[in-house]
């Protein structure tokens, strides 16, 4: 089995009273945050970062301090099990333009409600409604 070590970000920002979070639609169909996988020498943050930025053109990103959700699950690739941890910390940008990068068919700001009906895996509502509760305390 292949272990894999990713990191991302739930995307926030804030528009006028509203929060809103980034979703990305992946070519497999799903929509999903930001993550991609770490490269040798790299912190889980640095990897969050330089993946923000290449999957989105995001630069100005502020983490929320504690939050850090890890998720772990399997998929096939190539014939091989991949046994993949991935972690995902909370940040705030005030970009709103978007530039997505080839790995991804679309992508959309949308407030909490419509978030969760759009993210596709069980997972990733977990890691998004741990962000807006803990955004809702430090509101």
């Amino acid at each position: 089995m292949i272990e894999e070590t990713s990191a991302g970000v739930v995307i926030f920002r804030r528009e006028n009273s509203k929060i809103l979070f980034l979703l990305l639609h992946y070519p497999s169909g799903h929509w999903d945050f930001v993550k991609g996988k770490m490269e040798k020498g790299e912190t889980t943050h640095q990897t969050a970062i330089r993946e923000t930025r290449e999957e989105t053109g995001i630069t100005d990103i502020a983490f929320v301090d504690g939050f850090e959700e890890w998720i772990e699950y399997n998929f096939q690739f190539q014939g091989e099990l991949v046994h993949k941890k991935v972690v995902f910390f909370l940040g705030e940008t005030k970009t709103k333009d978007v530039s997505i990068s080839h790995e991804h068919l679309n992508h959309a700001w949308m407030d909490y409600l419509t978030a969760m009906e759009k993210t596709t895996f069980d997972n990733a509502k977990t890691v998004l409604t741990k962000s807006y509760s803990l955004l809702g305390k430090t509101l």
